[in-house]
């Protein structure tokens, strides 16, 4: 068995064939693979190893260079993504094999933090990866924004295509991404891809700062408005946008868009009538992923007051003692020893990125955790709910 790392080029004769097979309809066409192959510019920066047997390619994975903040630090992220295998070469390790490798070579690159988008959320524990929320989808008839089309916001809303609001967007992609805890975005090669998205930009602006943008479209006259995330830097910015949704009552039956877990649209109006749902299912449709690939570069997080030492077993990337201290406000790692405290890797990103409180990591089975020591790690990392926008 051969493993080794291949270039974007390559991709399309060794690793297309087995991203077909898993998550497309199949057998793919000519056009299909052509489809494909034109892809490749969007991926010249990720990282992509495959294991292959005389010749012919068993097993793939792939890192897409992000970042993404956790906890108001911005760390680089390696995007796990394209993990498939040839049906008779499953259940043989390969998978599991490649991905060491690959958590391994982004750590040794600078990738503090890593991400993925599961097909079976108990295979990818078993690497240290913890569950983190997924999008809400809310559901309302553009009637419940009626009261919108009455006020006089100090912004406006302009309507663009891809390639014109494309900039406007991103630019509030980076900005967000200094703000929102588990925000994460793609390098300028991946996302390069976006700039021919078939969508429409509406893009709110107030005293020339954009301040809220989403992408859209309609699927049919009487249909749905279909929106990807809604961004906004704040209540002015979701406002002038929602009011843009109500600009569509005569054309749409309902909006449909995607929201972090900590908006709340059945707030958004008085007689507002609305679904919000968060599905989660196997393969298609499981919560995202993140695991630390790298403790000490989690220093200078912003944490709460407390000092605490903690062991990190049987784990090749951030296993061993680590001396955990608040100065300031800011997080200090240094080796320790005699800890107090016992946690996987899962155990130890879940409390990091605030998923999972000490209680939930006991409970768990994620940690060993003496009752003195859960005040100082609820007050050292204190619950929050990290928003992951990307789909990868």
């Amino acid at each position: 068995m051969n493993f080794r790392q291949i270039t974007a080029a390559e991709r399309p004769a060794t690793m297309f064939p087995l991203q077909a097979y898993a998550f497309m309809p199949s057998p793919w066409s000519a056009e299909d693979e052509e489809a494909y192959r034109r892809r490749m510019r969007y991926f010249e920066t990720t990282t992509t190893l495959i294991a292959e047997e005389d010749g012919q390619t068993l097993a793939g994975v792939a890192a897409l260079p992000m970042r993404q903040n956790v906890r108001g630090l911005v760390h680089d992220m390696a995007g796990v993504a394209s993990v498939s295998s040839h049906p008779m070469a499953r259940r043989r390790g390969l998978v599991r094999e490649l991905l060491q490798r690959l958590l391994r070579q982004t750590r040794d690159e600078g990738c503090a933090v890593s991400a993925l988008y599961p097909f079976r959320p108990s295979f990818y524990a078993r690497f240290g990866f913890v569950g983190i929320p997924r999008h809400r989808t809310a559901a309302f008839a553009p009637e419940g924004l009626a009261h919108l089309l009455r006020a006089d916001l100090p912004g406006e809303v302009e309507r663009l295509p891809t390639s014109e609001g494309f900039a406007a967007w991103e630019g509030l992609q980076q900005q967000l991404l200094t703000r929102r805890h588990g925000f994460a975005v793609f390098d300028d090669v991946r996302s390069a891809e976006f700039r021919e998205d078939k969508f429409w930009v509406a893009v709110a602006r107030a005293g020339g700062e954009v301040v809220g943008a989403v992408r859209y479209r309609v699927d049919r006259h009487g249909g749905d408005l279909i929106a990807s995330d809604l961004l906004c830097t704040g209540s002015l910015g979701r406002a002038l946008l929602l009011q843009f949704f109500a600009r569509h009552v005569d054309q749409v039956a309902q909006v449909v868009v995607r929201l972090s877990t900590d908006e709340v649209p059945e707030l958004w109006g008085t007689d507002m009538q609305v679904s919000t749902r968060g599905r989660v299912a196997n393969p298609t449709k499981n919560a995202p992923m993140v695991r630390v690939l790298d403790v000490e570069a989690l220093a200078g997080t912003p944490v709460g007051p407390g000092a605490i030492t903690i062991e990190i077993p049987d784990d090749e990337l951030i296993g061993g003692v680590w001396r955990l201290e608040s100065a300031g406000g800011a997080l200090t790692v240094a080796k320790g020893d005699a800890p107090s405290v016992t946690l996987s890797a899962a155990g130890f990103s879940g409390l990091v990125y605030g998923v999972l409180d000490p209680v939930e990591v006991l409970a768990r089975g994620l940690g060993e955790i003496p009752p003195a020591a859960v005040p100082t790690l609820s007050t050292m990392f204190p619950r929050e709910m990290p928003y992951l926008v990307a789909d990868f």
